[in-house]
């Protein structure tokens, strides 16, 4: 969204703004939250205003005022804040989803809390009211995925709109010192004219955001409150799928039942628990076809792993898909079958009996955070021909562990220490990593040196296997210095991570075993010049060998660069890579790594991509990107190329569509051919060396997606996706020692084409504060399709994919929130 968080790169080292100082006042009685500041209290209250623009045009004051006002009392903060305007119709209203900004004036307040100048919340509200929160802090930046339950209304006045919010204690966490001063700032988004303001000026060529703040004094005597809650729902699903198969039921439904539970353990930390949760309705994956020798890497989209979870992002050695992820045995099923078996039930995902988070921050600076995660066995079915079932085991019973200590230090920097642990029961393996990192500034924030140390660490057996696990221990390091503020920045690393380091049981790592080193630069201009209002370029060069042995990888060199035009607000740029012949060692899929390489001749790629002014009913984003290899030998003509269109039309303030449409090809790619089978006849013969083929990939996606928003509590949205690739084999060779290619005379058709449909249609509506209930319908269909039967043809794919079964899921859920404080005030008898 505003992306405030993340570290600008950033002529001299510049010198922060002065800090500017705001008393809040303590009230008796609270205000009515309506959008009209018409109480006295307001009027008391010390003012907030002489904004700054941060964007487009750094430090200039702003010309239509922003006023703001602070009131605190025993149970909550209130911010009162009028955004003067010219005209009515210079105030953008569109409505949107919760958590979604759309095309919008807002006003936002920020709280550093424990004033340690790295960690703090930011809570938005947009003119239309439509709500939304973050959490900053060094490892996750600007943390969208983090909620709250706060009240906020927003009311047009004229020429002006007004912001009220309410944030009750539970929300945020603070000490319990009798005086407090808080890191604040306050931000204002004018839509009509792209421009943002900030109360303490923000220099974006500063390195960091939090550190940029204000101070937020005269808070005296607030107690931070027990904060307890819990959120029930109950869901209910019916699915169908077209098994047509006798015995076999075509329709299902299910009921659930489950709770997340909230309890603040004390003034810093934070209980966070889900009790058998149900996951269901999360947004389907993109799925894809793919040839690489690495797995690929989904999006989290279930909230309770994407909520409040900045500790355990720590060093990036937690991937939160690997909980309740597919179990390790799933593929193994096949193995297990007797003669006349098939199998007839293998769940895919590993469900969850709980999951638990502690996490918080002391008044020292010492963030703590405790992760927990407990999945049962699973199951695979398998029956005879004679009707008769049996169960194997896919997944034993697993424990997922996250330790975090993270202290925050002076100059923007932090200190911190990393473990986690999978134990799982039965004859299989365990794993555990143990990480530290560090980053230390200068007192000026201008240069800076961080470091990572990680040791991974797996004990036990392969799974169904008497065979122990291999790369046992192995680890990484990180190092790297440089300037980190000014319009001109560098950086230079250099890491290795050991042939035998594996976090993949906890976190996700595409390839170990290397030894990497680079330069990166960037110079930037953040103030208006010629006829644009920036300009952000980047350049660079690195290196990669294999670790062990040591062995030459690859080099490239790249630079890049984008601008926003003043007028148009037209934002363009491109991106530029040079890479010399290079020797690929993953994709062979031999072990270990270093006898066997695919050579990648020398290649240059080239990117343009535009994007127009997103206020105007109809706005567009394009991207073209081309590959070029260079002749080796015979292999000649290998090219590659990606056209991406999103264009996307606001037809009201309530309705909106877009269509995103991607298009790819590789004419002469040269990829691994696919695994070998000892018992089919065509393969017997090639089974001494790894086998390539060269081969076209044309892979096109349509996805058409589109919201109605009836209000700032209820939205409707549905999107539609078709992904299809296929890949055509030319001719195949045996791939021998260090990148020779012998021509194969191999005549399976190796061929394939996947199709992947999928509909999410959901209805939501936030009933209650922290309350919810949402209405899904998911429609799901796929097809892999091998040799003959595969087809290059879009058409007849997508025809394909529309005659394959499909599984069609409704649902419906409803969470309620239980606040204790509330109930408290509520409940016969209650004092207070």
């Amino acid at each position: 969204m505003a992306g405030y968080a993340q570290k600008t790169p950033a002529t001299t080292t510049p010198q922060l703004a002065p800090k500017r100082q705001l008393t809040a006042l303590r009230i008796t009685q609270a205000p009515k939250l309506d959008g009209v500041l018409d109480e006295a209290v307001w009027r008391e209250a010390p003012l907030a205003n002489k904004f700054t623009q941060y964007r487009p045009n750094p430090g200039l004051p702003e010309q239509h005022p922003t006023e703001v006002r602070v009131l605190y009392d025993d149970v909550a903060l209130y911010i009162g804040a009028v955004m003067h305007d010219v005209s009515p119709d210079s105030v953008f209203r569109e409505l949107s989803q919760r958590d979604d900004m759309g095309n919008t004036d807002f006003f936002a307040v920020f709280f550093d809390t424990y004033h340690d100048k790295l960690n703090g919340y930011g809570f938005f509200v947009t003119s239309g009211g439509v709500q939304l929160d973050a959490r900053y802090s060094p490892a996750g930046g600007e943390d969208m995925a983090w909620n709250a339950v706060w009240e906020s209304r927003t009311a047009l006045h004229g020429t002006d709109w007004v912001a009220e919010l309410r944030i009750p204690y539970s929300a945020i966490r603070f000490s319990a010192a009798p005086e407090q001063v808080w890191g604040f700032n306050c931000m204002r988004r004018r839509r009509s004219t792209n421009q943002d303001f900030l109360w303490n000026e923000t220099k974006p060529e500063v390195d960091g955001f939090v550190n940029q703040w204000g101070e937020l004094s005269g808070l005296r005597d607030i107690k931070p409150p027990l904060r307890l809650s819990l959120t029930p729902y109950v869901s209910s699903y019916l699915n169908h799928y077209p098994y047509q198969e006798q015995g076999v039921r075509n329709t299902s439904t299910s009921f659930n039942g489950g709770a997340d539970l909230k309890w603040g353990i004390n003034e810093s930390f934070t209980l966070d628990a889900t009790l058998v949760p149900d996951f269901g309705q999360v947004q389907s994956d993109n799925q894809v076809l793919n040839l690489s020798p690495f797995e690929v890497q989904y999006q989290e989209n279930r909230q309770f792993f994407t909520e409040g979870t900045e500790l355990f992002n720590k060093g990036n050695l937690f991937y939160s898909r690997r909980v309740g992820a597919q179990p390790i045995g799933f593929a193994e099923a096949e193995n297990q079958l007797q003669p006349g078996e098939k199998v007839v039930a293998n769940p895919g995902v590993t469900r969850l009996l709980n999951a638990t988070k502690v996490s918080g921050r002391t008044s020292k600076g010492l963030g703590v955070g405790l992760f927990n995660a407990l999945s049962n066995n699973v199951y695979a079915t398998l029956r005879d021909s004679a009707g008769a079932e049996r169960k194997v085991l896919t997944q034993p019973f697993a424990n997922y562990n996250i330790f975090v200590l993270d202290q925050s230090l002076k100059n923007n920097s932090y200190v911190s220490l990393i473990n986690t642990n999978v134990t799982r029961t039965g004859g299989t393996y365990d794993a555990n990593v143990t990480g530290g990192l560090v980053r230390i500034a200068n007192k000026k924030n201008s240069y800076a040196v961080d470091g990572q140390v990680v040791y991974s660490r797996r004990r036990g057996q392969v799974f169904n296997s008497e065979a122990p696990i291999d790369d046992q221990n192995g680890y990484k390091y990180l190092l790297g210095f440089g300037k980190i503020s000014g319009n001109f920045t560098w950086k230079v690393k250099h890491g290795i991570e050991s042939n035998s380091y594996n976090p993949n049981d906890l976190g996700i790592l595409f390839g170990n075993n290397n030894i990497t080193q680079s330069i990166d630069i960037s110079y930037n201009k953040y103030k208006p010049f010629w006829k644009v209002n920036n300009l952000y370029t980047y350049y660079g060069v690195s290196q990669s060998l294999l670790y062990k042995p040591t062995r030459y990888q690859n080099v490239t060199a790249y630079a890049g660069g984008n601008t926003t035009f003043t007028k148009s607000f037209l934002n363009v740029g491109t991106d530029l890579d040079y890479s010399p012949a290079s020797h690929d060692f993953y994709e062979p899929r031999t072990s270990p790594l270093g006898r066997y390489y695919v050579r990648v001749p020398a290649n240059f790629g080239a990117a343009a991509f535009a994007s127009s002014d997103y206020r105007k009913k109809l706005a567009y984003d394009v991207t073209l990107r081309g590959r070029w290899h260079a002749n080796d030998g015979d292999r000649t003509g290998r090219t590659g190329y990606d056209v991406s269109l999103s264009p996307r039309y606001r037809v009201s303030n309530q309705l909106t569509f877009r269509y995103d449409l991607s298009w790819g090809v590789r004419r002469n790619q040269i990829g691994y051919g696919g695994a070998l089978n000892k018992d089919e006849p065509l393969d017997v013969e090639f089974m001494d060396a790894p086998l390539l083929g060269r081969r076209r990939v044309v892979t096109v996606t349509n996805t058409l997606s589109g919201s109605y928003t009836f209000n700032n509590r209820m939205s409707f949205t549905i999107r539609t996706r078709h992904y299809v690739s296929s890949v055509r084999y030319r001719d195949f060779f045996s791939l021998g020692p260090d990148g020779q290619e012998t021509p194969a005379a191999y005549r399976r058709n190796r061929d394939t084409s996947f199709n992947a449909f999928n509909v999410d249609a959901v209805f939501a509506w936030w009933f209650a504060p922290g309350s919810q209930m949402s209405i899904v319908w998911k429609n799901a269909g796929s097809s892999f399709l091998e040799a003959n039967e595969a087809t290059p043809l879009y058409f007849n794919n997508l025809n394909n994919t529309m005659n394959t079964p499909h599984n069609n899921s409704l649902s419906i859920k409803v969470l309620y929130y239980l606040d204790y404080l509330v109930l408290k005030r509520v409940l016969p008898g209650a004092k207070g």
